[in-house]
């Protein structure tokens, strides 16, 4: 879906910024990069932050001196501002720029998201060239934010915005709960150990251990924690036995 999403990085004084944020653009599935004018540009020193994975986006992206001519052949140019006031009206979040960016990315246009410089970012006359501005809330006592960071906060809402359906972690495997038989089980093991240790009376155990049925009563005991419950109640009866409690 990103695939038409170009990420154009203007004046980047430090070219380890341009390998952390190729690698940025590989976790969200974003290939396109595009250099204008970098300063002390090594793609040697880009490449460690790149790792394996951004590599081949750097050794691909394009150069040039000029900001228009790298945006020519785009449709959409969305500028990236720590600045907000003034003649900078309508300036987005990256919540509400990227459900635009995706509907124009799956309309067929290509969609162009410029970083300015590191020190300063983009000029008031940089950003005329560009149609809307995003910027990234961040606390007042320091709205500044490493270039690879900004890079990341906005292609991840494209990519959650890009997505067919919301994703959810998968978690740990789904364990179907105990039968009736297997929680009788657990409860007559549970109250062979609480004798063991003395919890239980002896006198009339059945009566002492409604509580502990009724608390059982009340959980949904899966069949991994009747394992393990039953594990416990194996590991106490035998130190209860090791040291002459029968």
């Amino acid at each position: 879906m990103l695939s038409n999403l170009n990420i154009v990085l203007f004046g980047t004084k430090f070219p380890e910024n341009v390998g952390s944020s190729a690698r940025a653009m590989t976790n969200m599935g974003c290939h396109n990069l595009t250099l204008v004018s970098p300063l002390s540009w090594d793609m040697d020193k880009a490449f460690p932050l790149a790792t394996a994975k951004g590599r081949d986006i750097v050794e691909r992206a394009a150069t040039y001196d000029d900001l228009g001519e790298a945006l020519k052949d785009q449709t959409r140019v969305y500028g990236t501002t720590a600045r907000t006031g003034g003649w900078r009206k309508g300036v987005m979040t990256p919540t509400t720029a990227a459900p635009l960016i995706v509907d124009q990315l799956r309309n067929g246009e290509k969609v162009a998201v410029v970083f300015g410089p590191e020190d300063r970012g983009l000029t008031n006359d940089e950003t005329q060239l560009c149609s809307r501005l995003i910027n990234i809330p961040t606390s007042r006592e320091n709205s500044s934010l490493n270039l690879s960071q900004a890079v990341l906060i906005i292609l991840y809402e494209c990519f959650r915005n890009a997505l067919d359906k919301p994703y959810s972690p998968a978690g740990p495997p789904e364990e179907r709960a105990t039968s009736f038989e297997e929680q009788e089980i657990l409860a007559a093991n549970l109250q062979e150990t609480l004798l063991a240790i003395d919890f239980l009376k002896s006198d009339n155990p059945d009566y002492w251990m409604m509580p502990v049925r009724r608390f059982m009563s009340r959980i949904n005991i899966k069949r991994n924690e009747f394992n393990l419950l039953m594990g416990i109640c194996r590991q106490i009866k035998w130190i209860a036995a090791k040291a002459g409690r029968k």
